[in-house]
């Protein structure tokens, strides 16, 4: 069942520039062709789980000031699956193509390794159901391999190889899921990865250690043919932002935000001043003299320096200029 948790809060659809209406894209008119191409398929927004719908509004400071029914106990199945639906609630009345997740994100706690493979894989059938019934699409997974307290001294650069050994598990059952859920891209995310203090860390070992990490899932990834990215949006709201339409508010103005910079700089290319007075400043490398240097080695290019008594003066970078014209577009 799809969830409700946003009824108050209508589909955001575009209405222009000229637009009154706080919760409607301005900018974002995902069907208009920009440079030969949609800008839905230029931009390709994804909003991401973790802040969204797992920070719970708390800091080093104070604890959590969102009421968000899913936090309200624990992090078990049924709390998980209302916050998946929730999100895709979100997804969809936001009306971005992708999303994108942490395993740990989109399932229940876990205290071991059977729970957490249990409980994600619980998680990847619903989240294929939910794609199914909204058309949203994954634009990248990844494995939440920092959070935890194991994780306190990295995951693949960890002196416990049993540390070493959760955190591929982690990866692979994230990358076989996002291969499996459509995604576009797979995401390393080394929160923890490093050291504190060169006393008790063997430089070569953890550096050897997370280069025989980084190569086992490409060698994965390869094998189960995982062959393919976008924007993450990660509108993270404020601790007093507490209403459920913030989240709308919050990712609304961000998304705009990077639309009319795709329309600013689109209309930069078309008009094409920026890029003569680049082009005009590096001529000398396309004319008779640059095409010749380069084909000779140091004392050849000495040589026809001489021969040839070059004088060269400096010019402007004209930078003022340029920043001016730039201006006209924003």
């Amino acid at each position: 069942m799809m969830s409700d948790f946003f009824a108050e809060i209508a589909p955001i659809a575009y209405e222009g520039p000229d637009s009154r209406n706080e919760l409607a894209y301005r900018f974002y008119d995902k069907d208009k062709v920009v440079l030969g191409k949609r800008m839905e398929d230029h931009l390709r927004f994804a909003a991401c789980f973790w802040h969204t719908f797992c920070w719970p509004g708390s800091d080093v400071f104070g604890g959590a000031t969102f009421n968000r029914p899913w936090h309200a106990g624990a992090n078990d199945s049924a709390a998980a699956a209302q916050k998946r639906e929730v999100a895709f609630e979100f997804f969809q009345k936001l009306d971005v193509p992708y999303y994108c997740f942490h395993d740990v994100d989109v399932m229940a706690d876990a205290a071991n390794v059977a729970e957490h493979r249990r409980f994600f894989a619980e998680a990847v059938d619903h989240l294929e159901k939910l794609q199914a019934s909204s058309g949203r699409k994954l634009l990248w997974g990844t494995a939440n391999a920092f959070s935890h307290p194991r994780y306190a001294a990295g995951a693949s650069t960890n002196p416990d190889p049993e540390v070493f050994a959760f955190a591929a598990m982690q990866v692979r059952d994230a990358l076989e899921a996002t291969h499996r859920l459509g995604g576009q891209n797979y995401v390393l995310w080394g929160g923890r990865e490093g050291y504190e203090t060169l006393l008790n860390t063997d430089m070569k070992r953890e550096l050897d250690n997370f280069g025989r990490f980084l190569n086992l899932v490409v060698e994965h990834k390869h094998k189960i043919g995982f062959t393919t990215g976008g924007f993450n949006f990660d509108a993270k709201v404020r601790r007093q932002s507490m209403d459920p339409a913030d989240l709308f508010y919050g990712h609304v103005g961000g998304i705009d935000v990077v639309a009319k910079g795709l329309l600013s700089a689109a209309a930069i290319i078309e008009d094409g001043r920026v890029d003569a007075i680049k082009a005009k400043r590096y001529a000398g490398w396309d004319g008779d003299f640059g095409g010749t240097i380069g084909g000779l080695d140091l004392a050849g290019i000495a040589d026809l320096a001489v021969e040839r008594a070059i004088d060269p003066k400096p010019v402007s970078g004209q930078q003022e200029r340029i920043e001016n014209l730039i201006n006209r577009f924003l």
